[in-house]
């Protein structure tokens, strides 16, 4: 299945070759979850703050539940500001 794979910020050097700007699309297997994707990518899970599925928030719980095919998963780091 097809899913949208966004990284910001500090974390958008962890996308794979081929990615155009902060987003690629991935052909991933059936039940993919978001951890699964954060870990294939070796995006650091300290680093990982605000985790959205097609724009809605999604705890640290649901980041084991599998992605649906044409989803967009995207990806902050905690927000520094001052």
């Amino acid at each position: 299945m097809q899913i949208e794979f966004k990284l910001f910020a500090t974390l958008m050097g962890y996308l794979p070759d081929g990615a155009v700007k902060n987003a690629i699309t991935l052909d991933v297997a059936e039940n993919t979850t978001p951890y699964q994707l954060i870990d294939t990518y070796c995006v650091p899970r300290s680093e990982v703050h605000l985790v959205l599925i097609n724009g809605v928030y999604v705890d640290e719980a649901g980041r084991d539940r599998p992605l649906k095919s044409h989803d967009t998963l995207a990806i902050w780091p905690p927000v520094a500001g001052g």
